[in-house]
């Protein structure tokens, strides 16, 4: 069975948890779909020789504090990027911290900066925008959940 997406209406395998298409959330849509606390997403990081390397993304949080995961887009969903320092650059410059490569992102695209306590995405004047739970932003105080989009890009922020 095909579970349809109610943001973007992309149909998506079974057992889907968040649209292939638009990054949306799908848990509530199906019976087949595992309880809650069940539910996760395989999460890895990218090695200095290309490989995939599996990632306990909870672990990454707890040690780090904070993470962020690609949820949609560039077919790099699961990939995650612990937050390990005090900035990070996000952008299509190859030597970003987190490196998306695709033309809706800008070569200087945001930054997410640590202010006191808290975690902040900063946009860098990109010309597509940088959005927060599906608001566009120039500064934002992130909380944990918070849905990011970068261009094409949907990442989930993750804290302790």
């Amino acid at each position: 069975m095909a579970v349809h997406c109610p943001e973007c209406g992309f149909t998506n395998a079974d057992g889907a948890n968040y649209c292939q298409k638009c990054g949306a959330y799908l848990g509530d849509l199906t019976a087949a779909q595992p309880a809650a606390d069940d539910t996760s997403t395989a999460t890895y990081r990218v090695g200095e020789t290309g490989e995939f390397i599996p990632v306990d993304v909870g672990a990454v949080v707890e040690s780090t504090g904070a993470a962020i995961v690609i949820r949609a887009g560039g077919g790099r969903v699961g990939e995650s990027f612990p937050l390990d320092a005090e900035r990070m650059t996000i952008g299509r410059r190859p030597d970003s911290d987190v490196f998306l490569d695709d033309v809706t992102v800008s070569r200087d695209h945001a930054l997410i900066v640590r202010r006191g306590n808290d975690w902040f995405l900063d946009d860098l004047g990109s010309l597509n925008g940088t959005y927060v739970n599906r608001r566009r932003i120039e500064s934002e105080r992130l909380g944990d959940g918070d849905e990011l989009q970068v261009g094409k890009y949907k990442l989930t922020f993750l804290s302790r």
